[in-house]
């Protein structure tokens, strides 16, 4: 797949590379209905995510193809593979859990479907219509991990 700019800040190979899929050989190509929510409703979100924090995000994950998101531990409903979410952190800015509590602070303004305080990195997702705003907080024990209501 050739790359592209996606929005100004951002590539498309930046939303595809995983380190787990080239590790165990794993295709991560995405098909025309997740690239089209790549190029027209994550990448237009985290450029606004970039615009807001003013300063450079450093994707670790965006889309996942089902074989990538099963070999890292990802929910069977991750909006990962269908190209709507997207790990991040922004050293520049802060910690991943001063990130959260600002882009939570400007929903309005990011209108993100899902916020969560990953610990860290934040996840964050958007959607074509109608987002939620939910704000969680992921807890990781025993080799699981619970998500609680807000920014803990």
């Amino acid at each position: 797949m050739i790359d592209e700019h996606l929005q100004q800040s951002f590539l498309l190979s930046e939303f595809l590379r995983s380190e787990t899929g080239i590790r165990r050989g794993l295709d991560n190509t995405p098909r025309p209905a997740e690239l089209n929510n790549l190029r027209h409703i994550l990448a237009p979100g985290m450029q606004r995510v970039r615009n807001c924090l003013g300063g450079p995000v450093l994707v670790l994950s965006g889309y996942r193809s089902l074989e990538v998101n099963t070999a890292v531990g990802g929910s069977r409903t991750s909006q990962h593979t269908q190209g709507l979410a997207c790990d991040f952190v922004a050293p520049q800015f802060g910690t991943p859990k001063s990130v959260s509590r600002y882009l939570m602070e400007r929903s309005g303004e990011i209108r993100f479907d899902q916020l969560i305080h990953e610990g860290g990195w934040v996840h964050i997702s958007f959607v074509a219509s109608a987002p939620r705003n939910q704000v969680l907080t992921a807890h990781f024990r025993g080799g699981g991990v619970n998500y609680t209501p807000g920014l803990a």
